[in-house]
């Protein structure tokens, strides 16, 4: 058993890790990456391994940088399935064809510039239709529900308090007499967030992966951000500016709406109107609604109290393109929280197009900014940013509430650890910048002792001895594989897929050479 690191190794985004156990391949998310350039040209290129051979997919949760390439998977001939949560599953169909609208929208507008230029034009990675379609292979499970992949794989879901529908993944694997446990921890929550129940804790594991996101720091406690939040609130208030807000449509903004409504419902806020600017925001709360058992029971007591965050009489949720644009004659008294957290896409460009300039006003980050977005720069002093082709000069007051995270600090990492029981042979550190993991990883082995690896992109790791492969479970891969490559062709994908179906016959007739060396 080995495990190839395709993402998330060394950086925060482009989850994504392959598993081979025998003639079995398994992904672990399949994110996209975002951020600097060098790692956004990533998610242009072909996969390391040949869709076709990819069994299925294992997702942690909705989060673009953790499900945002299943489409160009399944557009290159994936024809396996993806496990997550009914939640998880109800937010990909959400996120997922939005991801597709941006990159229609983007490659549009390069296109426009490139035909100018003479250059050659560019293709989306996938569009809406691509993601649309790629909901056909998603396959629910429960949370704590054992569904047995082969008969020496075997998956459960544990709830990973990051966001709604977030999971850890534990494999067990059986190979001969030796059984072997893994968990990926997805990106693992902390303690007393708004709506989630907090992440569960393990006993054991042979192998962690764990996020390092916030590896080297410590969030402040609830009631200090909820403070803070009061006094930037008050201040802008007082200038007469407005408060923008950038934020991910799920999780982050549903975040706000809760702490927002606790201001509210404790008379320490002023007369000022919400404004949750994005229709994938909209469409996600719509899913929250649906999901209230999931909730934790802080949010259960508020609901029955008469309470409900997500049903304020001050929220309003703005969805056609020209309520969005009558929010831009708004100068003063207006919260707008928008879309994308990071300021690369979406609605938020339009509004700090518009108000990062004013003095009066002030730009709220309450989220990781990955090196190289446009709110990294903003966050980190940049005296002037380009939007939508713009020079913006940066004259709001910039603030920010790291402690809004959906990401466990360094404290809460080194705790949820100390459960396991007995020491894990090794833990891999990943989803976080190279300064987070290494002092993440001197505390693990300062505090437990444990084994700590910090690989790198496309690095892969011999988890456990090539063991020799039975002939019937050959027989099933042979199958499996054969079956896949008929409808890749059957359906008209192998056009354009010529490399892709090259290889798969390549592993036919490696698997078809084995069966008969076995049989003889």
């Amino acid at each position: 058993m080995r495990v190839r690191f395709l993402g998330a190794a060394q950086t925060v985004t482009g989850s994504c890790f392959l598993l081979e156990v025998g003639p079995n391949r398994l992904m672990v998310d399949c994110g996209m990456f975002q951020g600097p350039r060098v790692l956004r040209e990533r998610n242009y290129q072909p996969f390391p391994v040949s869709p076709l051979s990819v069994d299925y997919v294992l997702l942690t949760h909705a989060h673009i940088d953790h499900s945002g390439l299943i489409p160009k998977l399944v557009k290159s001939g994936f024809r396996g399935k993806v496990l997550a949560t009914p939640a998880t599953i109800d937010l990909c169909a959400v996120m997922l064809p939005d991801s597709g609208h941006i990159q229609e929208m983007e490659v549009e507008r390069l296109n426009r510039k490139a035909a100018r230029a003479g250059r050659p034009l560019i293709e989306p990675i996938y569009n809406v239709e691509d993601a649309n379609r790629a909901m056909n292979f998603f396959q629910p499970v429960d949370y704590g529900q054992t569904v047995n992949l082969t008969k020496e794989i075997g998956v459960r879901f544990l709830e990973a308090g990051h966001i709604l529908g977030s999971a850890m993944v534990e494999l067990t694997v059986k190979e001969g007499r030796q059984e072997t446990k893994l968990l990926f921890t997805g990106d693992l929550g902390k303690k007393s967030k708004p709506f989630l129940k907090d992440p569960s804790f393990i006993d054991h594991a042979d192998y962690v992966f764990m996020e390092s996101t916030y590896g080297d720091r410590m969030h402040p406690g609830q009631e200090d951000h909820l403070n803070l939040l009061h006094d930037i609130i008050w201040e802008t208030y007082r200038k007469g500016g407005n408060l923008i807000i950038p934020a991910f449509a799920v999780e982050r903004t549903q975040d706000l709406i809760y702490y927002l409504n606790l201001l509210i419902v404790n008379n320490r806020f002023p007369p000022m109107k919400i404004y949750i600017d994005s229709p994938m925001a909209v469409a996600a709360t719509e899913v929250f609604k649906k999901y209230t058992p999931y909730f934790d029971q802080e949010t259960q007591e508020l609901i029955a109290q008469g309470k409900d965050p997500l049903n304020m009489t001050t929220l309003e949720f703005t969805r056609t393109t020209e309520e969005s644009m009558a929010l831009n004659k708004i100068k003063s008294g207006a919260i707008i929280i928008a879309a994308s957290g990071m300021c690369e896409a979406g609605r938020i460009k339009h509004h700090l197009r518009h108000n990062l300039w004013r003095p009066e006003c002030t730009v709220l980050f309450v989220g990781y900014q990955a090196p190289g977005t446009k709110g990294r720069k903003i966050k980190d002093g940049a005296k002037y940013v380009r939007i939508h082709g713009e020079e913006v000069a940066v004259r709001a007051t910039i603030k920010s509430i790291d402690s809004f995270s959906a990401h466990a600090d360094k404290e809460e990492l080194l705790e949820w650890l100390g459960h396991l029981q007995k020491p894990p042979t090794r833990v891999f550190l990943v989803h976080g910048e190279p300064s987070s993991m290494n002092v993440l990883a001197q505390d693990i082995a300062r505090r437990y002792g444990y084994s700590v690896h910090v690989p790198v992109l496309e690095e892969e790791v011999q988890l456990t001895p090539a063991l020799p492969v039975g002939e019937e479970e050959l027989r099933r891969a042979y199958d499996a594989v054969a079956s896949r490559l008929q409808d890749v062709l059957a359906s008209g994908l192998g056009r354009g897929h010529y490399q892709e179906i090259m290889e798969q016959l390549d592993h036919l007739n490696a698997l078809l050479a084995s069966i008969q060396k076995q049989a003889s």
